[in-house]
């Protein structure tokens, strides 16, 4: 058995490859110098894959600098505490990487899949990195008992796909967060013109104000969007979305961890989120404001900072982000809260009738909500 375990031979001793077979018999010893890379989309991960794998899918837009040999290691996995664990691994573990098929490679026509750019930047490392022939496909097919499979019910199949965002690692329990931003008909409180909300999005951010962008997470993504327009604040209102660029330097990030579920108290983050809107434009330094889908959560809080900067009604200032960007839709306890937000400011809306000490309808989560509202400044 201990002749299972012996270290690999170099490169130049042996092929680069693996078959299914030998993947199988390391699982079933458990070999724990093995780390397996997956490198298909996010999505098919989660789906179903080879027991004890992670996934190191990567966005279109890191591709570029993978290929230019600017990407560090340690950013092909998940933030967190076992993020510099796992880059260490690169260095003295066997490495097997795997895609859907895993087609043949070679050093010198490894092409431009994330699987070949991998092996290429793993080889030039100096790192003990093989692919699986045949990929996942062969090894499911031949040892399905070694393969996780996702049968999660809150996960259907019919869930709409993430359009765009293979490459972002949205965990498992992102996906009411996915079911909410892009299916919104039975949770909207605003209209619709009936088409699919992802195919109106612009596939840029929208400016409501100077320096002050409303996007979706794909707009994140983009370096070439984020220079463009001089984003160098990213405001990210989801609670599993990565700050994609947040190791670079170059970009200051704020989360807020709310999903785009009724039971979600967003208004609690509205008075720090306005002040980070405030940092940015302070500056003249662009600041993002985004979501998944770009429609829900970060437009609630776009509306809030209008209504505080702007002293506007919740009416007004979401017609101005309407006109903006015509595909808004918060869900309807969003709305609640910015009603409750509106008159925390002392702001009327011109249908507002109730005497002061009324209950609204909407009732924002969170026991007895309070916000301590800085004045008015200039926008």
């Amino acid at each position: 058995m201990l002749e299972k375990f012996r270290p690999v031979p170099s490169v130049s001793q042996m092929a680069i490859s693996k078959t299914v077979a030998w993947l199988k018999e390391q699982l079933d010893l458990g070999n724990d110098r093995l780390l397996l890379m997956d490198c298909r989309p996010q999505e098919l991960y989660e789906s179903s894959h080879v027991e004890s794998a992670i996934s190191v899918a990567i966005p279109g837009i890191m591709l570029r600098r993978l290929r230019k040999g600017n990407l560090p290691l340690k950013a092909l996995f998940p933030s967190g505490q076992d993020r510099e664990r796992l880059a260490g691994r690169c260095g003295s573990d066997t490495l097997l990487l795997y895609d859907e098929g895993s087609s043949d490679w070679n050093e010198n026509t490894g092409g431009d899949s994330v699987l070949g750019l991998l092996m290429k930047r793993l080889k030039d490392e100096g790192c003990r990195a093989f692919y699986l022939e045949g990929g996942f496909n062969k090894f499911q097919a031949e040892f399905p008992v070694h393969c996780e499979t996702n049968l999660d019910s809150s996960c259907s199949s019919s869930s709409p796909p993430v359009l765009g965002l293979g490459g972002l690692r949205i965990s498992s329990d992102s996906c009411s967060d996915i079911d909410s931003d892009l299916d919104r008909d039975p949770n909207s409180a605003t209209d619709s013109d009936g088409s699919p909300l992802a195919n109106n999005q612009p596939s840029f951010p929208v400016e409501i104000l100077p320096y002050l962008y409303l996007g979706c997470a794909k707009d994140s993504t983009n370096l070439d969007v984020l220079e463009e327009f001089g984003i160098k604040y990213i405001l990210n209102v989801t609670p599993n979305l990565p700050n994609l660029f947040e190791n670079a330097g170059e970009f200051r990030y704020k989360q807020i961890p709310i999903s785009d579920h009724w039971s979600q108290n967003l208004s609690q983050f509205f008075p720090e989120a306005i002040s980070f809107i405030d940092e940015a434009r302070g500056k003249n330094l662009g600041v993002l404001v985004h979501c998944l889908a770009g429609i829900s959560r970060s437009v609630t809080v776009t509306v809030a900072y209008l209504m505080q900067k702007l002293n506007l009604s919740m009416n007004d200032a979401y017609d101005i982000v309407k006109m903006k960007k015509s595909n808004i839709s918060p869900n309807f306890n969003f709305m609640g809260q910015l009603l409750d937000f509106e008159r925390t400011l002392g702001l009327s809306s011109p249908c507002d009738n109730r005497v002061p000490s009324q209950q609204l309808y909407f009732t924002t989560p969170a026991n007895q909500n309070v916000f301590q509202v800085d004045s008015l400044q200039s926008t």
